[in-house]
């Protein structure tokens, strides 16, 4: 209840501070969909964005000493995802860490290019961070992933549904459950729109699906038009219209 307060009352103070003219020059170079959205997005976008780099945590791994800039197109990313989601700041989302480069855990091979965990944390390569923004099509963007997580855990478990209105529940697990078994069903040559990697578990999913409504949302739209009916109600938004 304390923190509620609290965390509140510094959304409330971030919001009130008006939008560094320096973070559009950043977002201009380093943040390629920030052009595209239309004038009313692009407010809510700003004050999503003004809101969490100035609320969230931001501390750098391996020696990266994070800079502004990295702050400023770290929580673009982050905001993006929210932009029409009324009140939806990641409230259990504490920080963000940042590797200058992907990074592997200790005792172990598989190499690490984000994650997120239920303590209140999303963890990024850099480089990812900007490989991701790079190519806006390809539908593999490392960050607008692990921030999906983060709204999928917003509930308190990974596990593919996050916080939705209370009548939104039922048809949101009809879609996604046959999505995802249509998905593992599917041999790999058949898979134009999601990647592989969402056939893993539910929570996957829902973050790999993400990732495909904002590059490939033409492709999904006409390829899986359920399921990219559900993505647009949850976040609000239609970007296979232009309407991001």
């Amino acid at each position: 209840m304390l923190f509620d307060l609290w965390d509140g009352l510094r959304r409330k103070l971030a919001a009130r501070e008006p939008f560094p003219p320096a973070w559009r020059s950043i977002l201009e170079r380093r943040v390629p969909f920030y052009a595209r959205l239309p004038g009313d997005s692009r407010e809510r976008f700003e004050h999503k964005l003004k809101v969490f780099a100035r609320t969230k945590e931001f501390s750098g791994a391996r020696g990266l000493e994070v800079t502004e800039e990295m702050r400023v197109v770290v929580s673009a990313t982050a905001a993006r995802l929210v932009i029409h989601m009324e009140e939806e700041h990641y409230q259990r989302l504490l920080g963000v860490v940042l590797y200058p480069s992907h990074y592997k855990h200790e005792g172990r091979d598989h190499i690490v290019f984000g994650e997120a965990n239920d303590r209140g944390m999303v963890v990024l390569s850099w480089e990812a961070v900007l490989r991701g923004l790079s190519d806006p099509r390809d539908g593999l963007d490392t960050a607008i992933h692990e921030f999906a997580h983060a709204l999928d855990v917003e509930d308190g478990t990974f596990d593919g549904t996050p916080e939705l209105a209370g009548d939104a529940y039922a048809p949101w697990a009809r879609v996604m459950t046959a999505a995802f078994g249509t998905l593992r069903a599917s041999k790999r040559r058949a898979r134009p729109v999601l990647r592989e990697y969402g056939s893993q578990n539910p929570a996957e999913f829902f973050a790999v699906a993400t990732e495909a409504f904002f590059e490939k949302p033409q492709q999904m739209k006409q390829k899986h038009p359920a399921l990219y009916e559900q993505l647009a109600d949850y976040y609000g938004c239609d970007p296979a219209s232009g309407r991001g």
